[in-house]
């Protein structure tokens, strides 16, 4: 294996070595051989000229020029009969280099009896270019086939080693200096514990089986995406110490027929003579989907592979100390026979971190980079509910992204607010020129969406409000909860469709209905969607009472539904439609009296906002003399004390600041 292999694994943890080095000879021969044969063929032909026999007669009789030939330059005769000179025609300024054939049947001894008369100095040779030419022309074809031949093949098998290995199986053994252990995944601690009772096992399996017990066949960490799936499953490799083989579910879909199952049944078997060992399945989904999908149910290559992984995993023993882990983010869509009992046995659920876990999570990522004295990981973990363990490393790159662009020395709390509003917001999208009409029109909505917020008892606390444009949106109002949730209540619904009404009243009330625009869709769709919702699936309606209407959606063509049936008649569809009609205008009602009686904060704070754009919770609170929804200085990420440049800091690396919840 070369070097460059080795860099290579060292730089991607789950990949070996693949032999490609023959597929880039191949290539490189094929290229050569072509740039040998248009070069014989190019000096073969270029600045000759055939002419016919009598024609070169007249030139040595000087008819049609004259033939110039020296000992340094004979006339060359070839035992073959090919003749090749230059001549200088009557009409001509430059010699031209000629090629002739004397006929098969000719006096032999008149042509150099012809040349002697007339001084002409000549040269009779052996033919040399004739291997040349048989080899060119026979050989060299079939040279360059079989390496034409022997590249495709590699390549279709992607660089899997020897001749026609369609059907090994692509895992990867995970091999680095640099292992993943627990100790760096936070915010999952009952999946490290599920996690790590499998360790143990593989560790020492008597402990288990002396007294009956058998481990798991089968683990599967379902999830949303970003959660730490594949990263848990990185540490159970380095904690483990036994082979881990990494591979994906794509990698057993090919589009030759059987390849499929017959990579399944090799990393099996790879398992088994590596035993103990655990194998990773990642986005599994891909193989596993629920078969008979589609119309028709047609039996496909994607079928064919799923049928020989619920045979192998039914198969096989563990207590040969196989273990096989898989992750998705799609369980609704996987085969049942996956997931019985015997085989995907314990189902892992890798679920977005609480607080305390995104705090663990900062504390892990902000290790990494130089950050300032007064960042606080707990004020992090408040000020980022809902977020993923990746958003969350996303953020923090992000926050140095920031830094280094500002030439600072250290990633500050202003930085780290930056990069969650771009996250969460978009980035802001300055250099775009806005009317001052729209401008106006704009801070008017965000500012009704402000002025609601701040007078309904249940709606998120008010982060921040600006018109600059972010992502898709022209205006921004930033509304963040303070704590995690786990349940909506009926009022807290309600307000928050008020609060989405609040936007288009404000428009109407301050321009008139005639001037309303269209930047209010997004907030009626999202007002109309929670209603329906209201009504159809979680019953909070009188008139409808606590029942679900209609099938739940699912995708299609995974098996379980073609289309969306409506299990409810004609009528209790009209009644559904009325009642969401309902719910949203009683809303948008109650908006307009909120922001009827706030008028006059609505035009302060409208205003304002047209000039500085953007204003945070503290300024709005202060501009209208109210008080605030929540404790701003715990939720705040950036600090007023703090110095923004980072200047202030000096080059030692801080400990970042670990403030218990």
């Amino acid at each position: 294996m070369g070097s460059n292999n080795k860099k290579n694994e060292e730089k991607n943890p789950f990949v070996m070595g693949s032999d490609q080095g023959g597929g880039k000879f191949a290539l490189i021969g094929l290229i050569i051989g072509a740039v040998i044969l248009i070069y014989f063929s190019f000096m073969s032909f270029r600045g000759t000229n055939e002419i016919s026999y009598n024609e070169f007669l007249g030139y040595v009789n000087n008819e049609n020029g004259r033939l110039l030939t020296d000992i340094r330059a004979p006339l060359i005769i070839n035992e073959d009969g090919k003749i090749t000179g230059r001549v200088l025609r009557h009409d001509g300024e430059k010699p031209e280099i000629f090629t002739t054939r004397i006929p098969p049947i000719w006096d032999g001894g008149d042509l150099y009896k012809k040349l002697q008369d007339n001084n002409i100095i000549y040269k009779s040779e052996e033919s040399q270019n004739s291997m040349i030419t048989m080899i060119l022309v026979n050989v060299l074809p079939i040279i360059l086939m079989v390496m034409l031949l022997i590249f495709m093949t590699r390549q279709m098998q992607g660089g899997a080693g020897g001749t026609m290995n369609f059907g090994r199986s692509r895992a990867r053994k995970y091999d680095s200096k640099d292992k993943v252990t627990f100790d760096d995944v936070a915010g999952v601690n009952e999946a490290k514990t599920e996690l790590q009772e499998v360790i143990e096992f593989l560790k020492d399996k008597e402990r288990f089986t002396r007294i009956g017990a058998k481990i798991p066949k089968g683990v599967l960490l379902v999830g949303p995406p970003g959660t730490g799936k594949t990263l848990l499953a990185r540490a159970v490799a380095g904690e483990s110490g036994v082979p881990f083989f990494y591979t994906s579910g794509s990698d057993f879909l090919e589009m030759f027929v059987g390849v499929g199952a017959s990579r399944v049944r090799d990393l099996f078997e790879t398992g088994r003579k590596n035993a103990p060992c655990i194998l990773f399945i990642d986005e599994l989904d891909a193989v596993g989907r629920t078969r008979g999908a589609g119309y028709g149910g047609g039996h496909d290559e994607r079928e064919q592979t799923l049928n020989q992984l619920l045979v192998e995993m039914d198969g096989f023993d563990p207590s040969t100390g196989v273990i096989l882990i898989a992750a998705t983010n799609r369980p609704d869509v996987l085969d049942q026979a996956l997931l019985r009992p015997g085989r995907f046995d314990r189902q892992v659920v890798v679920d977005n971190p609480d607080m305390a876990g995104r705090e663990a999570i900062f504390g892990i990522h902000l290790k990494k980079i130089k950050t300032s004295k007064n960042v606080s990981v707990s004020k992090l973990a408040r000020a980022t509910p809902g977020f993923s363990g990746a958003d969350i490393a996303n953020m923090v790159n992000e926050a140095a992204l920031f830094a280094a662009r500002q030439n600072k020395k250290k990633v500050t709390n202003a930085d780290l607010e930056e990069a969650r509003d771009k996250i969460t917001m978009g980035i802001a999208r300055r250099s775009r020129i806005i009317p001052e009409k729209d401008k106006r029109l704009t801070a008017y909505h965000e500012a009704g969406h402000t002025i609601v917020n701040m007078n309904v008892e249940n709606s998120d606390p008010l982060h921040k409000v600006s018109i600059v444009p972010r992502g898709m949106a022209l205006g921004i109002t930033s509304m963040l909860p303070q704590e995690d949730e786990y349940h909506l209540s009926k009022s807290r619904i309600l307000d928050q469709i008020c609060v989405f009404m609040g936007g288009r009243v404000a428009e109407e009330l301050t321009f008139g209905a005639a001037e309303i625009c269209t930047g209010a869709s997004n907030d009626i769709q999202r007002a109309t969607e929670m209603a329906r919702k209201m009504v159809t699936e979680w019953g909070m309606t009188d008139t409808l009472g606590p029942i679900a209407y209609g099938q739940k959606e699912e995708p299609i063509f995974i098996g379980k539904e073609i289309a969306h049936h409506k299990d409810y008649s004609e009528e209790t569809a009209q009644t559904i439609d009325e009642e969401v009609k309902k719910i949203v205008t009683a809303q948008y009602d109650r908006a307009r009296s909120i922001l009827t009686e706030n008028a006059d904060k609505l035009k302060k704070l409208a205003e304002e906002l047209t000039l500085k754009e953007t204003m945070d919770a503290e300024e709005v609170y202060v501009l209208l003399g109210v008080e605030p929804q929540q404790d701003l200085a715990n939720f705040r990420i950036a600090d007023e004390a703090q110095n923004v440049s980072g200047d202030s800091d000096d080059d030692s690396e801080d400990e970042v600041k670990t403030d218990k919840v």
